[in-house]
């Protein structure tokens, strides 16, 4: 019973991400640039530009922007010494497509860490693999044409089962094999430790609370911290 809660539980929070829309962020077109951009917060020019480019997960939904997992990378960056400034840029349900269209718009600052989590919402959805497969080899190549000393750090997303076993399975190798293709890092599954768990998501049960934020972003700062010094 334990583990069918569990997986409902996770079934619920990646539903959400595919439909991007609740009572306190509607009517958004996630298909054309926004004119400003989402969560953004920019810092001195000296400083180095670590950008979270995602859906609701990244963008810190139901929360205040300071507890969302990118805000807590930026506090432990600055408690460690780092020069550096992290770029929230995570947009409710997008989608890989989505997001390469608002790509270029996105790159038009430096920057020096790619955050690209990406991917649930293709999954949920029903979207051929190929085609989420695709848009995100073009996002990893458009980020490194803009700039090829950028590192990318993609992360791993996790679908139930509902599309088929074999949908499943083939969506979750993405990630790892487009993570060994491009010779960039990745991060496992961004939701380790948190999906699932109602103790750690909001009253609705389907976001992750300030302190399921805190857990995602330990599985952040795990690879992350590997990049830092060298970029």
């Amino acid at each position: 019973m334990h583990n069918f809660l569990k997986f409902r539980y996770f079934l619920l929070v990646l539903f959400i991400l595919s439909c991007g829309e609740t009572p306190k962020k509607k009517n958004q077109d996630n298909e054309a640039p926004p004119t400003e951009a989402p969560n953004e917060t920019v810092r001195a020019n000296d400083e180095k530009v670590i950008l979270f480019f995602g859906n609701s997960l990244t963008a810190g939904y139901g929360l205040d922007t300071e507890q969302a997992f990118p805000a807590l990378i930026q506090k432990r960056l600055d408690s460690l010494g780092f020069d550096y400034s992290a770029i929230n840029s995570g947009l409710s349900g997008e989608t890989t497509s989505a997001g390469l269209n608002r790509l270029n718009w996105v790159l038009d600052q430096r920057v020096d860490v790619f955050v690209l989590e990406l991917g649930a919402n293709d999954g949920l959805r029903g979207i051929p693999l190929e085609e989420t497969r695709e848009n995100l080899q073009k996002i990893i190549d458009l980020v490194h044409m803009k700039n090829p000393e950028t590192k990318i750090v993609l992360a791993g997303m996790q679908i139930p089962p509902n599309m088929g076993e074999t949908y499943t399975s083939q969506f979750r190798k993405i990630f790892p094999d487009l993570a060994q293709r491009n010779k960039v890092a990745l991060i496992p599954f961004l939701l380790e430790g948190v999906a699932g768990n109602p103790a750690l998501n909001l009253e609705d049960g389907i976001h992750p609370t300030a302190e399921g934020h805190k857990i995602v972003m330990e599985n952040v700062w795990e690879v992350l911290a590997n990049i830092i010094p060298s970029s």
